[in-house]
């Protein structure tokens, strides 16, 4: 039986959708439902649905965050989700939709269009559980479907990153500590990390901590020098040192100046590569 998961804020834009979908799709199992970003992503891991229909705009992460932290710590090997976008975007935004994700559902959701899309996702199925071609298993793990969807994951999620000249960059880092401010320039900036509602900044001898997200940071950073490697993760290129890839698609970071070991995901993973 296929399997899907809803994540939907509205709950009854979330019931709507769950009793539209078993008129039409009557065998799918609806296996969870979540009303944020970090409740999807953690239903979805440990459900592993087959299908994961995804609310653009939720408390707490997005979908397209969402989707980002279920690639991320999706297991190797086992097929990942089909990914359908549910948005209220205007048609200029959804021309990127379109063009990389599975599918998406404009709200309010119309019958013939849901109908449509389930069409779609019946047909990636039946494709997927087709018997494979004996030369295709000796297709490297790399050009997998999960490598598919990383691609079209990097691709949705630079679509949708705030356009570089709607703010400056940042060139000093003012971070609060009790009655003193430390002026930290961006230039002695290894590392940003996120923890909880705080960033880390990290420089070679010293960390600080700001309010601040890395949603509100990535804009003022230049994005040639300061990598995203990881949902929670953004690192100076110039600082590391090496790069080592595992079996699973991760990538450890060895920097030059400070001694832990940073973990790029799999989304990130196409950054490391030879010259």
């Amino acid at each position: 039986m296929p399997s899907a998961l809803i994540a939907e804020d509205e709950p009854l834009l979330a019931a709507a959708l769950k009793s539209d979908l078993a008129r039409l799709w009557p065998e799918l199992q609806i296996v969870g439902t979540a009303a944020d970003g970090l409740s999807a992503a953690a239903q979805a891991l440990a459900l592993r649905p087959e299908v994961c229909l995804l609310d653009i705009r939720m408390p707490g992460a997005s979908g397209l965050e969402a989707a980002q932290a279920i690639a991320e710590d999706w297991p190797q090997g086992e097929p990942f989700p089909l990914l359908v976008f549910v948005t209220a975007y205007d048609q200029y935004a959804l021309a990127a939709f379109e063009a990389q994700a599975v599918d998406y559902l404009v709200k309010p959701v119309d019958m013939p269009r849901l109908a449509a899309c389930v069409a779609r996702l019946k047909l990636r199925l039946t494709e997927r559980r087709a018997p494979v071609a004996r030369n295709d298993l000796q297709t490297p793990p790399d050009d997998g479907p999960l490598q598919q969807t990383l691609s079209q994951l990097r691709a949705l999620l630079g679509a949708a990153a705030p356009a570089a000249a709607s703010s400056p960059r940042l060139t000093v880092i003012q971070a609060g500590t009790g009655t003193t401010v430390h002026f930290v320039p961006i230039a002695e900036v290894l590392y940003f990390e996120a923890a909880d509602k705080y960033l880390r900044v990290v420089t070679a001898d010293r960390e600080h901590l700001i309010r601040l997200s890395l949603r509100e940071l990535l804009p003022q950073l230049d994005a040639q020098e300061f990598w995203q490697v990881h949902r929670s993760l953004v690192v100076r290129a110039s600082a590391i040192a090496t790069a080592q890839r595992d079996d699973s698609g991760k990538v450890y970071l060895k920097l030059r100046d400070r001694p832990e070991r940073l973990t790029a995901s799999r989304l990130y993973a196409h950054l490391f590569k030879g010259m």
